[in-house]
């Protein structure tokens, strides 16, 4: 929990407005950090001390939690504009952060890195405006044809 709240906070900005510890019923502990992202959006963690039923190796990456590719479920903050965005990407790489970027989605623009945790973020910025055609049209129809195989 010390390192995700010093990269969270530190690293990316986001100020912790809520911090505190729940007491489950079954014993032990659980730290709970509330994160501000910015639009009206917050981020939560917890981090399980001695609580029956969790192992204390719990594995926080959701991905590897899960068996599956690194990147496949991770979580995206939107920036204003790709200015904004090469600007996220010089303020991560001088504070030592690895990212990868800029990927030009064609309706989009990103880059990618990595918390603590080894949880895949993103900071993007949109390039076209979002309509319908987004989620059942010219760009969905790719989508389809993956799920169907």
């Amino acid at each position: 929990m010390e390192r995700t709240l010093e990269f969270y906070e530190g690293v990316l900005g986001f100020p912790a407005v809520v911090c505190e510890m729940v007491q489950p019923e079954a014993g032990g502990a659980i730290r709970h950090a509330f994160f501000d992202v910015g639009q009206g959006e917050l981020l939560a963690f917890m981090e399980a001390n001695d609580v029956p039923g969790v192992a204390a190796d719990f594995d926080a990456g959701i991905n590897r939690g899960l068996g599956i590719s690194g990147g496949m479920y991770h979580f995206a903050f939107r920036v204003a504009d790709p200015a904004e965005l090469a600007g996220k990407q010089a303020e991560l790489e001088s504070k030592g952060v690895e990212v990868r970027g800029i990927v030009d989605h064609g309706w989009c623009q990103s880059i990618y890195f990595r918390d603590p945790n080894f949880v895949q973020l993103e900071y993007c910025c949109l390039t076209e405006a979002l309509g319908e055609e987004h989620r059942s049209g010219r760009l969905a129809e790719g989508w389809r044809r993956l799920v169907r195989r």
